[in-house]
C-alpha cells in the first residue's frame, strides 16, 4: 500500500472515531481533507459518501451491539433524512455547495458554544421528539451539498434541548446510514464512481474504528462529553468561517 492511502486509512480510523464516539464530523473531517488536495466539492462530497456507506453502517450495528438507539428517534429521524439526502445531492450537482459554508458554519459555531454552556447546567435526560422532521431533512439536505454535517447539524440539535447523550449519537449514527446511502445513489447515477482508490482506503480506516467509537459512547461522562462536542463543533466550524471569508 502506497504511502498517499495508507495516510486516507489513518484520516478514515481518526474520524470515525470522532465521529462513533460524538455522533459528527467524518464527512467535515474527510470533505475538508480531500477539498485540500484538489478534489472538487462535488466530487469530494460524492467520495466521502460512498466510504459512509460502509463506515456507517458498520457504526450502526456498532451502536445497535451496545444498546445506543431510541427506536422513537430513529423512526422520527430516517424518512426527512432520506428525502433531504437525495434533494442534497441533486442540488449539489448543479449548484456550489461553497457558497452555504459561512451561514452554516456561523450557526454551528453558536450552537457549539451553547452546547458547552449547557454542560455546566443542571441535566435531567428527557427525550424531546418534537420538530424532528424538519431537524432531519435539513441536516441530510446540508450534509449533501457540504460534503458533510449531519452529525453536526442534527446530533448538536438534539443534545442541546436535552436529549440523552448516548442515545442521540446512536440514534443519529444508526440513520446516518441510510441518508448515506441515499446520497450515495444519488451521485453515482449523476457523477459516476471515482476515487474509488480513495474510498476504499477511507472505508477500510472507518470499519476498523467503528466498533471502538461505539464502545466509546457508552463510557464517557456526561458533562467531558458534552464539552468536547461543543469543542469539536467550534473548531471546525470556526475554521470553515474563517477559510471561507478569507
Amino acid at each position: 500500500m502506497s504511502w498517499d492511502l495508507l495516510y486516507y486509512v489513518v484520516a478514515g480510523f481518526l474520524a470515525q472515531i470522532v465521529d462513533g464516539a460524538l455522533g459528527m464530523a467524518y464527512g467535515v473531517t474527510a470533505s475538508s481533507l480531500l477539498m485540500s488536495a484538489g478534489v472538487p466539492p462535488a466530487a469530494a462530497s460524492a467520495t466521502v459518501h460512498a466510504a459512509e456507506c460502509f463506515t456507517t453502517g458498520a457504526s450502526a450495528l456498532s451502536h445497535r451491539a451496545f444498546g445506543n438507539i431510541s427506536r422513537t428517534l430513529f423512526h422520527r429521524l430516517l424518512l426527512p433524512g432520506v428525502i433531504g439526502a437525495v434533494i442534497g445531492a441533486y442540488v449539489l450537482t448543479a449548484l456550489p455547495g461553497d457558497t452555504l459554508k459561512p451561514w452554516i458554519a456561523g450557526y454551528l459555531l453558536a450552537l457549539g458554544l451553547y452546547i458547552i454552556a449547557k454542560a455546566f447546567h443542571a441535566f435531567t435526560p428527557k427525550e424531546v421528539t418534537t420538530h424532528l422532521t424538519p431537524l432531519a431533512f435539513m441536516g441530510a439536505l446540508l450534509d449533501a451539498i457540504g460534503g458533510g454535517g449531519w452529525g453536526a447539524i442534527v446530533t448538536s440539535n438534539l443534545l442541546a434541548r436535552g436529549n440523552d447523550v448516548r442515545e442521540a449519537i446512536g440514534s443519529v449514527n444508526a440513520v446516518e446510514f441510510f441518508v448515506t446511502l441515499a446520497s450515495s445513489a444519488v451521485f453515482l447515477a449523476t457523477l459516476g464512481l471515482g476515487h474509488w482508490r480513495i474510498i476504499a482506503a477511507l472505508a477500510l480506516g472507518g470499519l476498523l474504528a467503528a466498533p471502538l467509537g461505539g464502545w466509546l459512547v457508552g463510557r464517557v461522562p456526561r458533562r467531558p462529553m458534552m464539552v468536547v462536542v461543543g469543542l469539536l463543533i467550534v473548531g471546525l466550524s470556526a475554521r470553515t468561517l474563517w477559510l471561507s471569508l478569507a
